[in-house]
């Protein structure tokens, strides 16, 4: 009787701990977020989406990472450059890390490698380094030679942001405005914040032909000598750039993979201590592109200075999905390119039009999840 007693109060535990779990996970939003984004996936053929949070979500464990591993999704924060907080992610069981420093990120996973075993061992074999801008902290952003080195540190995942210009390329760059802060006028003359060029405001050639952006402003760490940069200097030779680091484009990256690929294999770089790494990972190297296009509702902060930031001033999400998607699958990249943003209208797009690419929700925090800033079919809601 007492066993039995004992066996019923038990299962009951064991039962409302179920139910908790259960209910928790249906409330968290970024579950819901994922879950219902799978849904509109999958009923178009697409691949399972990816969620990419801000990396102090998951280290204070907002992000529910095992929960969403077991319903299948990987989990790949941005932006990381601590060391500790890259070994706390790791530990945390996290599928990649977004970083301005790979190189960084790259030391850590090999002294974590050493001593992993069983599953974790099994993780981090294929854990994703992504370069955040392509490895900002080494070099000037979101250009060639950023790109280059990025790949000089074996990083599996080049990751970049696009707007879209006047003859619908999709350029790499972060902000909505070629940013005076990293980059000059060519011809001299000043270029500041008052006069800036927007992107949807300029084209691809003109965009080459007026601007370099190879200012430093991130860190002691961050490099503009060409002498470093010996791929980038070669290609823009090849392409007739006035710099290396003139603003570049999706299609232009590609190029510019292969030919790094090339250049480590049968070119000048052949003869150099890890040319067949090099190559060999370049050759399979992922692409994670951002359309960086600001969603409708997004709340401007209070006491701001310059809300005119929190407003969209690009094309609109189809136009993006044209260029970047146009970009994928004119290069044969559907397989190695991912298509990543914050405005989830784009993301439904790219799952719409072209399934074969994947999806990554970038997220800054779970409030916003339920808000207008999210398309009604994705939201998340406090009763689910």
């Amino acid at each position: 009787m007492l066993f039995t007693m004992a066996h019923r109060f038990l299962c009951g535990v064991v039962l409302g701990v179920s139910l908790v779990t259960t209910m928790q996970a249906q409330t968290n939003p970024y579950t819901q977020l994922m879950t219902k984004a799978w849904e509109h996936a999958r009923s178009r053929g697409a691949q399972q989406p990816v969620l990419s949070p801000n990396d102090a979500t998951v280290l204070s464990g907002e992000v529910p990472v095992k929960e969403l591993q077991a319903r299948g999704f990987r989990v790949v924060p941005w932006t990381t450059n601590d060391p500790e907080k890259m070994r706390s992610l790791i530990k945390m069981g996290v599928d990649g890390i977004i970083s301005d420093r790979p190189d960084i990120l790259q030391q850590v996973l090999k002294e974590e490698r050493a001593t992993a075993t069983g599953e974790q061992k099994e993780l981090l074999t294929r854990f994703d380094v992504s370069a955040h801008r392509g490895g900002r902290g080494l070099r000037p952003e979101n250009t060639l030679p950023s790109f280059e080195s990025g790949l000089d540190q074996l990083s599996t995942t080049l990751e970049t942001d696009t707007g879209a210009t006047t003859d619908g390329v999709s350029l790499i760059w972060h902000d909505q405005f070629l940013n005076p802060e990293s980059c000059r006028r060519a011809d001299g003359a000043p270029y500041t914040l008052e006069n800036k060029v927007f992107i949807r405001d300029i084209s691809s050639t003109e965009a080459q032909k007026t601007f370099i952006c190879d200012k430093l402003h991130f860190g002691p760490e961050q490099k503009n000598d060409l002498a470093l940069s010996p791929v980038a200097v070669a290609f823009a030779k090849k392409e007739s750039l006035i710099s290396p680091y003139v603003p570049t484009h999706a299609e232009q990256l590609f190029r510019f993979v292969n030919f790094y690929v090339d250049y480590y294999r049968n070119g000048a770089g052949k003869g150099q201590p890890h040319a067949a790494e090099r190559a060999a990972n370049a050759e399979r190297v992922r692409f994670n592109l951002e359309t960086k296009i600001l969603p409708e509702h997004i709340p401007v902060p209070e006491g701001v200075r310059d809300p005119e930031q929190y407003r969209n001033h690009t094309v609109g999400p189809q136009a993006f999905v044209d260029a970047l998607c146009g970009a994928i699958v004119k290069y044969r990249m559907e397989s190695r390119a991912e298509v990543q943003s914050f405005d989830f209208r784009t993301l439904i797009l790219v799952e719409d039009q072209h399934p074969k690419i994947p999806t990554y929700y970038l997220t800054s925090g779970g409030k916003i999840l339920s808000s207008e800033f999210v398309p009604q079919p994705l939201r998340a809601t406090a009763g689910e």
